[in-house]
């Protein structure tokens, strides 16, 4: 009825009607937020973020990387060498600009930025 209405997340309607606060569905009944559907829609724009190397080749989860630079772990004196391969790294939205979850081999599992390392 309405194109500027969305359509019903659990059917697909495209019938959907505001009524108060709340869109609803006349065909399957569901009512749901239209703010919980703008929030929503933001969550798939985060999800859409193209991650990329300091060289900039685009990262995906599982690829190996290698770090360029050596870093220094906050709190313990050990270093991350120049030339270490992570291997089986997951993106994501870390602290600040941490986007990479993995598990180096002798340190253990740690958040890398994508900045300083390097797509093998």
């Amino acid at each position: 009825m309405n194109d500027s209405l969305p359509p019903c997340p659990e059917c697909s309607s495209t019938y959907s009607y505001e009524l108060g606060a709340l869109l609803v569905c006349p065909e399957c009944g569901h009512e749901w937020s239209a703010a919980a559907d703008a929030a929503e829609a933001e969550a798939g724009a985060r999800a859409a973020r193209v991650i990329k190397d300091a060289v900039g080749n685009v990262l995906a989860d599982g690829d190996t990387v290698t770090v360029i630079k050596d870093l220094k772990i906050k709190g313990s004196s050990t270093v991350i060498k120049v030339g270490t391969k992570v291997r089986g790294i997951r993106l994501m939205d870390g602290v600040g600009d941490h986007d990479i979850d993995c598990k180096v081999d002798g340190v253990g599992p740690m958040q890398l930025k994508s900045s300083v390392v390097k797509k093998s």
